[in-house]
């Protein structure tokens, strides 16, 4: 593996990191600023929105920019969108600067997913793309649980600062080790391709959807999960939160796999599967199936571990179908992006008013419940590997 692929999987796990930072200390942060726990999580909802809306626009407007050039711009914003944030006087500033720091990701996610690409050969592209995403992973086994233990050791705005932090290293590390990566061909993804790709690949964008939408419709509610599944509260979080990492260094490994040899809906199937089983596993635990303790710890450790499994074992085979299909373009990855953020927003929607009317054993429920809907349409909408191919031979004609 090309060594600057870890520099990249470096930029991911500063977003990753920054984006989720907050979200074990919640319900703190709800009350110190005054908010309900179900509002506070709407902070997610905004920056997953913003992100989604000024995806494609920061795409189309910055196609021909090198994407060493994009990251950067992206983890300077980050950056200082952190630090606003740690020094917020109140919820409604805290939302809007979220809802800017979704600009940041919006740039980063689709110009880090090209540069990896081209640095590798197309047979290697799977496995870069899951190293990449593997930032994610880091997030959640070191950076997301480090933010829970500082906050719970100062308070919530120290996360943010360690955010601003984390942001500041992965900028150190493209401007000295990333090399320029030029876009891609103008002529790939264009207005005439995109339009012959679409009616082949927007099942890709419906997969990255569902996907998102029944994994955030929890995940963004993790401490109040513990809480009631576990017991466990404040920097004892961290430790379920690293589970998630556990179980996406998992997820990465099956994914890659599966992109590498194009293994498509068969994975996709058993992805959604996977994530029926571990939203199953959450409604049972915060249902008390199993004694206190430590059997419903390992219960919703268990949970936690599975949904991440299922997750980042999907990402990687949707983000090379496009890829190959597409040729890299800029728009059609933001435009991945800009699903995945609007997945995530509803999802966050969603586990906020199941928690709001009916408590947190809910939560699990209304996720279990997207996640069967999302096997179901699967099975019948996601394309073959042979139609994807057919449309991408149509698309270079055109």
């Amino acid at each position: 593996m090309n060594p600057r692929i870890y520099v990249l999987t470096l930029v991911t796990f500063a977003f990753g990191s920054g984006a989720f930072i907050f979200a074990g200390l919640l319900e703190s942060l709800a009350a110190d600023l005054g908010v309900t726990t179900a509002v506070a999580g709407q902070l997610q909802t905004v920056f997953v929105l913003t992100s989604a809306v000024l995806g494609p626009v920061a795409a189309w407007l910055f196609g021909r920019v090198d994407r060493k050039i994009m990251v950067m711009a992206a983890l300077a914003l980050g950056l200082a969108l952190h630090l606003a944030c740690a020094m917020t006087p109140n919820f409604e500033t805290l939302m809007v600067l979220r809802a800017l720091a979704g600009l940041a990701g919006a740039m980063s996610g689709p110009a880090a997913s090209v540069a990896a690409a081209s640095l590798v050969p197309p047979e290697r592209r799977g496995s870069a793309l899951a190293m990449v995403s593997g930032g994610m992973t880091l997030a959640f086994v070191v950076g997301i649980p480090l933010g829970s233990i500082v906050g719970a050791a100062f308070d919530w705005r120290a996360t943010f600062l360690l955010a601003a932090g984390l942001s500041a290293i992965a900028l150190t590390a493209v401007v000295f080790f990333l090399p320029k990566v030029p876009a891609p061909p103008k002529r790939v993804g264009g207005g005439d391709t995109l339009k012959v790709l679409l009616p082949t690949i927007w099942p890709f964008y419906l997969t990255t959807f569902l996907t998102f939408a029944a994994n955030m419709t929890l995940n963004l509610y993790i401490a109040p999960i513990v809480r009631v599944g576990a017991g466990v509260t404040g920097a004892g979080v961290g430790a379920f939160q690293a589970m998630i990492g556990v179980g996406s260094i998992a997820g990465l490994w099956l994914g890659a796999r599966a992109a590498d040899r194009n293994a498509g809906k068969s994975w996709i199937l058993q992805g959604f599967i996977i994530q029926a089983t571990a939203m199953s596993v959450h409604f049972a635990a915060t249902h008390h199936v199993l004694p206190d303790g430590w059997p419903s710890a390992v219960l919703v450790a268990l949970g936690i571990f599975l949904a991440a499994t299922a997750l980042f074992s999907i990402t990687p085979v949707i983000q090379s179908s496009l890829i190959q299909a597409t040729g890299g373009a800029p728009v059609a990855l933001a435009l991945n992006g800009s699903v995945i953020s609007v997945g995530q927003a509803l999802g966050s929607t969603v586990g906020g008013a199941a928690l709001a009317a009916y408590g947190v054993p809910a939560i699990p429920a209304a996720a279990l419940a997207m996640s069967l809907t999302a096997l179901i349409t699967l099975t019948f909408l996601f394309p073959r590997a042979a139609t994807v191919e057919e449309a991408k031979a149509e698309a270079e004609k055109a």
